[in-house]
C-alpha cells in the first residue's frame, strides 16, 4: 500500500478529519472562552514565570486549537502510515499530550487561579471533541 492510499484510506482523508476537528474544536473553545469572559473570569495570562499578564484576546482560543490540531493531524497521519493499530496508539498519545498541555496554564505567572482553571478546562473541551474524531477516523484505517 503506498502512502497516498494509507493517508486517504477509510471514510475520508485524515487531513480532512483534521480540518473538521480543528473547526469543531476551535468553535467550541472560542465559545467557552467567550462564556468565561461573560462570567467574569479575568482574561489575562502571563507566560511561564512571568511577572505581568497579557490580555487573552478574542480568537486566541480558536488559534491555539487550530495549531494543536494541525500537529495532531500530523501525528495521526504518521500513525496511520506506521502504526499497527493507529487508533489505539493515537488515543493514549493524544490524552498524554493534553495532560502535558496543562503545564503552560498551570505555570503561567501573574495569572488568576480562575483563569488557569478555565484555560485547562478549554484544553479538556478541545480534546474531548478532537480526539474522538481522529480515533473514529483511524479506526476506519484499521479495517
Amino acid at each position: 500500500m503506498d502512502i497516498a492510499q494509507t493517508l486517504t484510506s477509510g471514510a475520508r482523508p485524515i487531513w480532512l478529519t483534521g480540518a473538521a476537528a480543528a473547526l469543531a474544536g476551535s468553535v467550541a473553545t472560542e465559545l467557552f472562552g467567550l462564556a468565561a469572559r461573560a462570567a467574569g473570569v479575568p482574561m489575562e495570562a502571563g507566560g511561564v514565570g512571568a511577572d505581568t499578564a497579557e490580555p487573552i484576546m478574542v480568537g486566541m482560543f480558536a488559534m491555539g486549537t487550530v495549531i494543536c490540531t494541525f500537529w495532531g493531524t500530523v501525528l495521526a497521519m504518521l500513525l496511520a502510515r506506521f502504526a499497527g493499530n493507529p487508533s489505539r496508539t493515537f488515543v493514549p498519545a493524544a490524552v498524554a499530550l493534553t495532560v502535558v498541555s496543562f503545564t503552560t496554564p498551570v505555570a503561567a505567572g501573574a495569572t488568576a487561579t480562575s483563569t488557569k482553571v478555565m484555560l485547562c478546562a478549554a484544553h479538556v473541551l478541545a480534546a474531548a471533541i478532537i480526539i474522538p474524531m481522529f480515533a473514529r477516523r483511524l479506526s476506519a484505517a484499521d479495517d
